[in-house]
């Protein structure tokens, strides 16, 4: 295999690959072979007709598609690597000859990392900002620490109150006729929650368990059932049950049951921790975003299209598979959101050029300040990636763990100790002149 690289304006580069004709020639074989058992002749049994048959009667090149595919696939990564060149883009692939007894050549056309002439990294002046917790926020996340503790206990001496939780049978009328999807039985329906339409929820208040209700609501005009959208509808309610909340009393021993800690005051405090913790982290992220933004602002790069086009259709995939985690099919949301592939490309585009402008920027600081990974730092990162996992399955991770995927720990990591850098060396001012 022989590998020529040209040059192409705006960092993109021309990669011409040619593979020696024994190799044309096994791929077609290896193409005859998948095909021939699909490919009926008369005179000639299932699977057995000859391959230069074939041949004769379809046209020599009725191999080549799938012999180029192969050839292909086999050739690229290999000539990848051999070209020398930091490719960031996905290959636009382009066959120049396929022919039994001929080399054959294909060119792919790529992007090339682009170089960055860095500005200033040190000293960068960010916006000053303080840690501080109110006891508002303590007080916040104990309250819903109780909520998550509270007992539900049936209500029988009183009215539904808002924050009660109704137990009820309801079917929907449209003019007197039931319509699908408006009718359960046992639904448990939280007031106040606004998860069912216009007045619904309001409209059972101070109604007991036994009564049966009528409830009068107007769907909105945007409403997804397009059959019900913006009409009046009555459904006929019967409540069950009616439970509420009993939260626990915020004494002692709440804390000995929620924490680790002895006495209210003891857990107050290690949630107020907990806070300041979060809330210096979050200044830290903020200050990493707007300090390397800022070297971002003062460097010069010119960035390939098809770079940030392939960092789209990453991110693309990226969200399909959230999306798919979460059992909804990604074909499915996109129906949902009313959104096309296209558009949802077209937003992701300002998000992919700030990720290529960061990377590219903390690369170069990694280059001019030295900055390495050492083993025992990329050791210590594996052991942290693998906490959420036991130490059975953390252990057989690791050793699934290939040197490429260490690689790519050790290169984030060293881009984060630059962003470290820029972070530490930044300049705080209370206010900052635009």
């Amino acid at each position: 295999m022989s590998v020529q690289v040209e040059a192409l304006e705006k960092n993109m580069a021309k990669i011409t690959v040619e593979v020696p004709e024994d190799k044309v020639e096994a791929a077609i074989q290896q193409a005859y072979l998948k095909q021939k058992s699909r490919i009926r002749i008369p005179g000639f049994r299932k699977g057995k007709v000859p391959r230069k048959m074939i041949e004769r009667m379809y046209g020599p090149d009725v191999f080549y598609e799938d012999a180029a595919n192969q050839l292909i696939r086999d050739n690229w990564g290999p000539a990848a690597d051999e070209c020398e060149v930091d490719i960031v883009s996905r290959p636009l692939i382009d066959i120049v000859q396929i022919e039994a007894g001929k080399p054959f050549i294909f060119t792919a056309e790529v992007a090339v990392k682009p170089e960055v002439k860095l500005g200033t990294y040190r000293g960068i002046t960010v916006a000053k900002a303080d840690v501080e917790v109110t006891d508002e926020e303590v007080d916040q996340v104990i309250e819903h620490e109780r909520e998550q503790n509270a007992r539900s206990v049936v209500v029988e001496d009183r009215g539904i109150e808002n924050g009660d939780t109704a137990v009820i049978d309801f079917e929907g009328f449209l003019d007197g006729a039931a319509f699908e999807g408006g009718k359960a039985e046992k639904h448990p329906l939280e007031i106040g929650s606004h998860s069912f339409v216009d007045t619904f929820e309001e409209q059972l208040i101070g109604h007991h368990s036994g009564d049966e209700v009528e409830v009068h609501v107007t769907f909105p005009e945007e409403y997804h059932d397009e059959a019900v959208a913006g009409k009046p509808a009555t459904f006929a309610v019967k409540i069950h049950e009616v439970r509420t909340k009993e939260l626990p009393e915020l004494d002692d021993e709440f804390a000995e049951d929620v924490s680790e800690f002895d006495t209210l005051e003891e857990y107050r405090q290690d949630v107020r921790r907990q806070l300041e913790e979060k809330a210096a982290e979050e200044i830290r992220r903020v200050k990493e975003n707007e300090a390397v933004g800022k070297v971002v602002e003062l460097s010069e790069m010119e960035i390939p299209e098809a770079m940030i086009d392939t960092q789209v259709e990453v991110m693309v995939d990226d969200f399909a598979q959230r999306i798919q985690s979460q059992g909804l099919g990604f074909d499915q949301y996109m129906q949902l959101s009313g959104l096309t592939v296209d558009k949802l490309k077209e937003q992701m585009r300002p998000e992919a050029v700030t990720r290529i402008e960061r990377s590219l920027v903390l690369e170069q600081i990694v280059k001019e300040e030295g900055i390495e990974t050492t083993d025992e730092e990329l050791a210590a990162e594996i052991d942290k990636m693998m906490l959420p996992y036991g130490m059975q399955q953390a252990q057989k991770l690791k050793e699934q763990m290939s040197e490429e995927d260490k690689e790519s720990i050790r290169r984030d990591y060293a881009l984060q100790k630059a962003a470290d850098l820029v972070v530490e060396a930044a300049v705080e001012a209370e206010e900052i002149e635009e």
